[in-house]
């Protein structure tokens, strides 16, 4: 029997109103001024990591790169080993900080697939803990968080300059 992943709770996102223009550029191209308000995590070079508004479970965050587009297959290698890399290393920041039993890692690429904002391609970061999925979101239509998004953001905050500001390969999770 396969495993389902109830999110009632994203209904709200899903048939919400939308703004015009993507949401993830908007808050990227607001400047680091803007960054704890707008949950950015990190800016590298050709990509930003940034926390979900939607979460699934607490520490979700997102990697993704500057760049408007939804074709995976067109990245520049650059942009797609900065992707990688940040996505390694964001993996070992929400591990150090949430201590999850296993993580979630995947791109849902078009609304066939699941995504949610499908015009901005983006790699979700999941920590799992077991018994995450019980009954309440599932029945009860109510997620568990443990802490707030804010909360969130200054945790792995406070850790982010061991992973993302040490050169590539230049640290151990």
């Amino acid at each position: 029997m396969a495993d389902i992943l109830w999110t009632p709770w994203r209904l709200d996102f899903i048939l919400g109103a939308k703004k015009p223009g993507c949401v993830l550029c908007d808050k990227v191209h607001q400047g680091p001024e803007s960054d704890a308000e707008n949950l950015v995590l990190y800016r590298g070079q050709h990509c930003f990591v940034i926390l979900n508004l939607y979460p699934y479970s607490t520490g979700h965050l997102m990697v993704l790169p500057y760049l408007h587009t939804s074709d995976f297959v067109s990245l520049n290698p650059d942009t797609l080993a900065e992707l990688s890399d940040l996505t390694r290393r964001s993996v070992a920041l929400v591990k150090q900080t949430h201590r999850p039993d296993g993580l979630n890692l995947g791109m849902n690429l078009g609304k066939v697939a699941g995504a949610g904002i499908d015009d901005h391609l983006h790699m979700h970061v999941v920590p799992r803990w077991n018994g995450d999925n019980n009954f309440m979101p599932v029945l009860g239509q109510t997620r568990l968080m443990p802490e707030t998004l804010d909360q969130t953001y200054a945790k792995l905050k406070v850790s982010l300059k061991d992973f993302f500001e040490a050169p590539a390969g230049g640290w151990r999770d």
